[in-house]
């Protein structure tokens, strides 16, 4: 199977390609929604760092508050620190916004998100280094190429690497919940390889590349079921590397299929075939792609539930993040896979609907983009909310759209 486009990590778009006269309806469409957005999430952030600070004085709590992640129950909009794993993504969203109107604003504004992130580079207490750093640092490198932000980029995967156990063959997830498991490794973590990809490109340093393809190749093996369905953790012993047990945390039981697992499964194997060009590995994205799109309980407008073994379909909750990860990963898959065509429809399908029928009104959600997501129903915790990764995986699904209609998509 050919690749359809040239691919490239360098910036393949000229800045008039990406300027508003070679957009599409949809594309300006969102492009002047998301501009609205942001400017009024600029200005609530500092409102809601002030107040959250202050409460956060009273509990000699010291983090710096400096990224939107969602909406508080009360509506208040909620900040997290730079260690938080969506730190990263409402600086992306800015990069993109760049990317989209080549404004020295938006440009402006992204470098000064993107700042706040920059501690997180030497951070090894966590595997999120690509959601916090290779979204942020990574989404500004390709935009502007600046050495700076390559140098964090490395550092980044250095100490993402420190995370690597070579008898058990992935990098170790969280560090915390070891009551319940020893050696967590989460689906999720798929979408960090990019980063360490990205670094041995960057520096030629192959350890990199080694331990992304074996985390990829352990997954692979173990978190997924016959039918391609991803659980969301699995268990190893680290002295063995043998599986101790499988969960899915996040979803409605551990058999179950948390939608935005399938979406990193499917994202994820897909950046891995990308970097690789083995057909393992878009074998499994194409299974998964196949899983998602023929599943019973995928609803007309491909807005999946959150999760789709939920019991009281059609009466749950959506999750527009998970729709956001699919569609981006779907364009880009198409570009590999010989059912392209069906891949690309699909994704702009998704596109569609999310802009029609899940965007917030102009000014409304404290900026928002997107409505209708779901963190973590089994902790009651962010469902039916706004979500800073689904506007990021939108706002990228939305680039790789119009790249595509260019004939060209960049990484």
């Amino acid at each position: 199977m050919k690749p359809a486009f040239l691919y490239t990590l360098t910036v393949a778009l000229s800045l008039c390609a990406t300027s508003s006269f070679a957009q599409d309806a949809l594309t300006k469409k969102v492009v002047k929604l998301a501009e609205t957005q942001a400017d009024v999430m600029l200005q609530e952030i500092p409102k809601a760092a002030q107040q959250q600070s202050a409460t956060a004085a009273t509990s000699n709590t010291k983090a710096v508050l400096v990224s939107p992640r969602s909406l508080k129950p009360n509506g208040d909009l909620a900040l997290v620190a730079s260690r938080d794993w969506t730190s990263g993504f409402f600086p992306g969203e800015l990069w993109y916004l760049y990317g989209f109107t080549n404004k020295d604003k938006w440009q402006t504004a992204a470098r000064a998100a993107t700042a706040n992130i920059e501690q997180e580079q030497t951070n090894g207490t966590t595997h999120d280094m690509g959601f916090k750093v290779y979204c942020s640092f990574g989404t500004g490198y390709r935009f502007t190429k600046d050495p700076a932000y390559r140098d964090v980029l490395v550092q980044a995967a250095r100490t993402l690497s420190t995370r690597f156990y070579p008898k058990v063959g992935v990098l170790l997830s969280w560090d915390h919940s070891r009551e319940k498991w020893a050696f967590p490794v989460i689906i999720d973590n798929m979408m960090n390889l990019e980063l360490l990809f990205v670094a041995t490109r960057i520096t030629g340093d192959s350890s990199f590349y080694k331990i992304a393809v074996a985390h990829a190749n352990t997954t692979m093996k173990n978190h997924f079921r016959p039918d391609y369905s991803s659980y969301h953790v699995v268990d190893y012993d680290s002295a063995t590397g043998n599986v101790v047990k499988r969960t899915t945390h996040q979803g409605y039981a551990n058999e179950s299929a948390w939608a935005r697992g399938q979406g990193w499964a499917l994202y994820g194997y897909t950046m891995c075939y990308r970097e690789t060009k083995n057909k393992a590995y878009l074998a499994q994205a194409e299974h998964v792609a196949q899983y998602i799109l023929n599943h019973p309980n995928l609803p007309k407008d491909l807005i999946p539930y959150w999760d789709f073994n939920a019991p009281n379909i059609p009466n749950e909750p959506r999750d527009v993040s998970a729709a956001a990860v699919i569609a981006s990963a779907l364009y880009e898959l198409s570009t590999y896979s010989s059912n392209g065509a069906l891949y690309r429809s699909k994704a702009d399908k998704m596109m569609r609907n999310l802009a029609k029928s899940y965007t917030a009104a102009p000014g409304s959600s404290k900026g928002f983009l997107l409505l209708h997501s779901t963190g973590s129903k089994p902790s009651n915790s962010e469902v039916d909310v706004p979500l800073s990764y689904a506007d990021y995986y939108f706002m990228e699904a939305l680039t790789r759209r119009n790249d595509l209609q260019k004939g060209t998509l960049a990484f």
